[in-house]
C-alpha cells in the first residue's frame, strides 16, 4: 500500500494544508484464476476469470483528524475485471462501495453504498468467505443491492465494548409517493472473546416499486458461530429466509434445462456447517450447506465443498477449490464463486491472488 498526494489531487482534495492533515491509502487485490464448470444445459465450459476468490478491486481510503477524537473517512473501491482489464459491477465507477461519513468514540456513522450487517455475518460464518467455488451464497442468500450491498445508505456501526460490537443500517428507496417501496434495511449484534465469535445478523427489503406494489418483503436472519483452536477453526451458520426474493437463485438463465424454470424458495432454512484447518503456509477448507426450502416445491439442496490456499507470503497465494450441489426436485441452483453465478452443478478453481 502507498500513499500519493496525486490521488489527492484527483479525488479534488485541496493541496497544502489538506494534504498535511488527510490520510489517503491505495490498496486493492488482484485475483485470476482457471474455472471448469460441469452439469448445465449449455454444456461444460473452462474459462480463465478474474475475482475467483475475491473479488478484484481498486480501491482509495482516506481519514482526516478533525481533533477531539473526531475524524473523517472515505472509501471509493471499484471491481475490476482482471481478465478483460474492464470493470465489474455492471460497469459502474466505484460499484463495490462508495461512502463518506464520521468516526469517534461513540462508534462510526458512514453515508453512500456499502455492504449490509446480514452479508458481513455471511462473510463470518462462511469458511470460503463467500469466494472460491464453495461459496456459501451458492445456497445462502447474501440479501441486498447487487447482492450483498445497499446503495443510499445510512449505516452506523458501535465501538468495540467488551467484545460487544453492534451495527444499524437503512437504505432509502427513493419512490416518489412511497417512502417504503424498495427500502432496506438490516442490523447485527456479535459478540468475540478468545476463540469463540459469534454473530446474529438480519436485513429487510421491501420489494416495491414504483409499478410494483403490494409484494411480500424478503427477510433474512442469519447466527453465525466460529470457534478458533488455533490448529483447527471450526464454523456453523444457520439463517431462516421468508419472503420474494429472500433467497434468489444466483443463475436466473434456467441453467439445467428444464421445463418450468427454476424459481428462488420464498421460505426456507439453511445450515452451514464448515472447518479451516491451517499448517504453516497450508490451508485447507471445507464445507457442508444445506438449503432446505418449506414451499410446496420442496426444491431443497445439499453442496458440499473442499479448498487448499498456500501462503507465499502475508500478500500472496495460491489456491484451489471444488464444489458440487445435488439439486433436488427441479431445484435451479448452480456453483459460482466470488464474482460469478456459475453455469452448473459442479466447478473446479485453480488461481492466484495478491492483495496491495
Amino acid at each position: 500500500m502507498k500513499k500519493s498526494s496525486l490521488l489527492l489531487m484527483l479525488l479534488g482534495t485541496a493541496a497544502g494544508s489538506a494534504v498535511a492533515q488527510t490520510n489517503v491509502t491505495i490498496y486493492g487485490i488482484a485475483d485470476v484464476g482457471m474455472v471448469a464448470e460441469r452439469g448445465g444445459s449449455a454444456g461444460s465450459v473452462t474459462k480463465l476469470t478474474s475475482g475467483v476468490a475475491s473479488g478484484s478491486r481498486l480501491g482509495f481510503r482516506g481519514t482526516e483528524d478533525l481533533g477531539g477524537g473526531l475524524a473523517a473517512n472515505f472509501v471509493l473501491e471499484t471491481g475490476i475485471a482482471m481478465d478483460t482489464g474492464g470493470f465489474n459491477q455492471s460497469n459502474t465507477a466505484f460499484g463495490r462501495q462508495a461512502f463518506v461519513g464520521l468516526s469517534g468514540g461513540f462508534g462510526g456513522v458512514t453515508f453512500g453504498r456499502q455492504y449490509t450487517p446480514q452479508y458481513a455475518t455471511l462473510v463470518m460464518a462462511d469458511p470460503f468467505a463467500t469466494g472460491l467455488a464453495g461459496d456459501a451464497a451458492n445456497l445462502m442468500p447474501n440479501t441486498g443491492d447487487a447482492a450483498s450491498r445497499m446503495n443510499n445508505a445510512v449505516k452506523y456501526v458501535s465501538p468495540n465494548l467488551q467484545g460487544f460490537t453492534g451495527e444499524l443500517a437503512y437504505g432509502f428507496g427513493e419512490v416518489a409517493g412511497d417512502t417504503s417501496a424498495s427500502r432496506q434495511y438490516g442490523a447485527a449484534i456479535g459478540y468475540a472473546n478468545g476463540p469463540i465469535a459469534v454473530r446474529l445478523g438480519y436485513h429487510n427489503r421491501n420489494n416495491d416499486t414504483a409499478t410494483v406494489k403490494n409484494t411480500s418483503s424478503a427477510k433474512d436472519t442469519l447466527l453465525a458461530l466460529t470457534y478458533d483452536l488455533n490448529v483447527v477453526k471450526l464454523n456453523l451458520g444457520y439463517g431462516i429466509d421468508k419472503g420474494t426474493n429472500s433467497s434468489p437463485l444466483r443463475n436466473t438463465a434456467n441453467p439445467y434445462g428444464s421445463l418450468v424454470a427454476p424459481t428462488g424458495s420464498t421460505n426456507s432454512r439453511d445450515l452451514l456447517l464448515g472447518v479451516t484447518v491451517p499448517f504453516g503456509a497450508h490451508t485447507v477448507l471445507g464445507s457442508y450447506i444445506r438449503k432446505d426450502d418449506r414451499t410446496g416445491a420442496n426444491q431443497d439442496a445439499n453442496q458440499w465443498a473442499v479448498g487448499y490456499r498456500y501462503a507465499f507470503s502475508k500478500r500472496t497465494d495460491l489456491y484451489a477449490a471444488y464444489a458440487r450441489i445435488k439439486n433436488d426436485n427441479g431445484a435451479g441452483y448452480t456453483v459460482g464463486s466470488a464474482i460469478e453465478a456459475g453455469s452448473g452443478d459442479k466447478a473446479f478453481n485453480l488461481g492466484i491472488r495478491h492483495t496491495f
